[in-house]
This record gives structure tokens, C-alpha cells and sequence, in this order.
């Protein structure tokens, strides 16, 4: 089976994670795919298949005779996808032999186009594969979960000479939490990759160092006849407080290796108002400074307006696992190897985001990511290739190759 094959049953089944919710996995429709993805690989007669209370899927591929002392090498991805776009049935299109120009996406009357995604014309020829643009379509990382699977069959049935090989599917990836229960005894790899990227041939190390941050208003409220020099509007200072911070240093306006503050949502009233952020920098440097400006906003709005008017509560998520990667740079010298070998010009861009495979490697599994072949996710507009996906595959296996050595 094809890995796009496997794509197009997966996608099918909605994963949304949740993340206003307190258990683990955060929506129970993420047991609906992992039971499907546990069956599949007792079918390839994959070994210690297991899926825990917890919604983590594991398996092994054990080493072709001979090749037991080779390291033990892994391939992770996530079951979830964002909640956005996700509320009702996904029905992935196909099209073949796509133009590289606009492309309707459905009824829905929105178009994919190379005017808003340049690589678009880089695509022409291939088998496109979109949503109807209602939905987002789950590659992100359904792709990859499609990819590692396909991959094993491939080893198993090509009887291609490899090493140890680990699998692990994780849930809630999407809103942080993908290793908060990952058992790394159980998954018994030495090294690991995420199959969780973008376009086929990106090998990914530098993440951002990240954090969300609530600021929480409480305001004074009294009728507005007879506010003067008494009403605090909750709402209006929460606009004050965005006000203070760099304008284009948002993702809009921000590449490469610069960070931003992310404005996800916001609520309020005049007795109280909220405002919630994803504050990201790849320097540790820069991100503290970012931390500390959040910080002296909260300090300045309080003493402007009194004592307890604005509560500033920052979370850590993940941090830059280039740090960890620098010790064992192996893992991207064979990527790069890997991809030449597949026919594919690696390219190794920063991450914009994270994956499990940050923390992950702060906690002792070095784990950079690949990529599946798969652009514009978390929204109606993902799309990705059947070419895409295939030559993902043949990187994974020429690194299977490189690590039997």
C-alpha cells in the first residue's frame, strides 16, 4: 500500500485534540484512529504493538538477523489535529496531473493559489491531494503516521537490511502535551525522528524556544453616567496592553530565525477581559526578553491602574533542541545523506513551531524532524502531494540504510 492510500483512510477519522481539556488523551476520538493504527500493525506482524490508557500507540520492528547491535533508531508522529476547521466530516479531493494554477477547493468558494503559496507552481505535474475546503485535512501528521507505516512494510517486504526499529504514535501533539505520557523504556529507541514537517527533504533541528502567556483584567465597573476618574473598562486595557508590544513582531511579520508574540485569542467586557499569547524566539536570549517585556507591562499596567488590575501568568512548553542535537550530529548528517541518496536537495530551515520531538529530546530520546511532503497546515487550505509522500518514504528507508551500517 501506498502511503498516500494510508493517508486517505486516516484522514477520515477526526482527531481533534482539545485544549481546554484536563485529561489524557484530551478528546477521546483519538482512540478511534489509534485502535485503527494498532490492528494495522499487528497486520504487518510488527512486535510489542501495544496502546496504552493514555492513547500512545508502540511497536517494533526487530533487526534483520545479524544487525541487533546496530542502534536502535525511531519514527515518530501524532495522531491529533488542530480543532480548527475540524467539526464536521473531512473529504479529501484528488487531483491529478494538477496545472500549478488556481484550484477550486470544492464548493466551498475558496481557491488554492500560487498568488498566496509560490510553491504551488513547484508542484505542477503531481497528484495533489486538499480538503473541500471546509475542513482541514489531518496531514499534519496524518501524513506521517502514513509514512512510518508504509515505511516498515516496505522494509519488511523489500527484506531491506536494517537495525532496531521503534515506532510510537502520540496524541494531543497539537496543543503541547504529545510526550506527557510517552514512555521511553517502552519505546526502546536510541535516537528518534519526528515525521512531522513540511515539504519532502526538510530535515529540522532549530525549534523555537516557547511559552504561552494569559494576561487576566479585572476591571471597575459602575455606571457609565458616573464613571469619570472611577471606571476601569477591563477590555479597553487589554487593548492598551497589546498596544505595548512591537507591532511587527507578529508571525505576519517575522521569518526565519525571528520571534513574535502570537495573539491567539481574546475575550472581555468592562468588569473583566483576557488575553492569551504563544510567545516564541529561537534565542534563548531574545525569548527571556521577550518574557521579561511581558513582565514590566504587567508591573506598569498595575501601577497605572492599581494593584491587581492585570495578572500576567506565563507557561513554559517547549524549548530549542539544537542544543541537544549538537551532541549527536550524526542524526542530521545522515538525514542530509539520506535525502541525497533518495534524489531529494535536503534543506534544513529553523522550525517555526515545535514538535514532540523538542521535548522529547530534553528528555533524553535526541529526536529532529522530517518532513512528510505537506504545506499550509491547520487551516482549509493543507494540501500535499502523492509524490510528496513517496519520496518521504524513500528518505526514511535510505536512513534505515545508513544506521545498518
Amino acid at each position: 500500500m501506498r502511503a498516500y492510500e494510508r493517508l486517505l483512510k486516516y484522514a477520515a477519522i477526526r482527531t481533534p485534540s482539545d485544549e481546554k481539556s484536563t485529561s489524557s488523551p484530551s478528546s477521546e476520538c483519538q482512540f478511534d484512529l489509534a485502535r485503527i493504527l494498532e490492528q494495522e500493525m499487528k497486520e504487518l506482524n510488527l512486535t510489542d504493538v501495544s496502546l496504552d490508557e493514555h492513547c500512545y500507540v508502540y511497536g517494533k520492528l526487530p533487526a534483520t538477523e545479524g544487525l541487533e547491535d546496530k542502534p536502535a533508531i525511531g519514527f515518530i508522529a501524532h495522531m491529533d489535529t488542530v480543532s480548527d476547521f475540524c467539526d464536521h466530516e473531512i473529504r479529501p479531493l484528488i487531483t491529478e496531473n494538477y496545472d500549478g494554477k488556481d484550484l477550486p477547493l470544492g464548493d466551498s468558494g475558496l481557491v488554492l493559489s500560487p498568488e498566496n503559496f509560490e510553491h504551488l507552481k513547484e508542484l505542477k505535474g503531481r497528484t495533489l491531494i486538499t480538503t473541500d475546503g471546509t475542513t482541514v485535512l489531518g496531514a499534519d501528521d496524518k501524513a506521517g503516521i502514513a509514512e512510518i507505516l508504509t515505511l516498515a512494510e516496505q522494509l519488511i517486504e523489500q527484506k531491506i537490511p536494517h537495525g532496531p526499529i521503534c515506532i510510537a504514535f502520540t496524541p494531543d501533539e497539537e496543543i503541547g502535551t504529545g510526550t506527557a505520557h510517552f514512555d521511553l523504556e517502552k519505546f526502546g529507541a536510541d535516537y528518534a525522528y519526528t515525521l512531522d514537517g513540511d515539504t519532502e527533504g526538510e530535515i529540522q533541528y532549530e525549534s523555537f524556544n516557547a511559552c504561552k502567556a494569559e494576561f487576566d483584567i479585572k476591571g471597575f465597573n459602575v455606571h457609565p453616567g458616573s464613571g469619570k476618574d472611577t471606571m476601569i473598562n477591563a477590555s479597553l486595557v487589554a487593548m492598551e496592553i497589546n498596544s505595548l508590544l512591537p507591532g511587527m513582531e507578529t508571525p505576519r511579520g517575522t521569518e526565519e530565525y525571528e520571534g513574535f508574540y502570537h495573539l491567539t485569542s481574546m475575550s472581555g467586557e468592562c468588569a473583566k477581559a483576557h488575553l492569551s499569547y504563544i510567545i516564541r524566539d529561537h534565542s534563548t536570549e531574545f525569548f527571556e526578553a521577550r518574557k521579561a517585556t511581558l513582565r514590566l507591562i504587567e508591573k506598569n499596567m498595575n501601577a497605572k491602574w492599581g494593584e491587581g488590575t492585570v495578572t500576567l501568568t506565563i507557561k513554559e512548553q517547549y524549548k530549542n533542541m539544537a542544543r541537544v542535537i549538537a551532541d549527536c550530529i550524526h542524526l542530521i548528517d545522515n538525514a542530509k545523506t539520506a535525502c541525497e541518496n533518495a534524489g531529494v536537495t535536503p534543506v534544513m530551515p529553523p522550525i517555526r513551531g515545535g514538535t514532540d520531538g523538542c521535548q522529547l529530546s530534553f528528555k533524553g530520546l535526541p529526536c529532529p524532524n522530517l518532513g512528510t511532503g505537506g504545506h499550509a497546515y491547520h487551516g482549509p487550505y493543507e494540501h500535499i502531494t502523492v509524490e510528496g509522500m513517496d519520496l518521504s518514504v524513500a528518505i526514511a528507508i535510505e536512513l534505515v540504510k545508513l544506521y545498518a551500517k
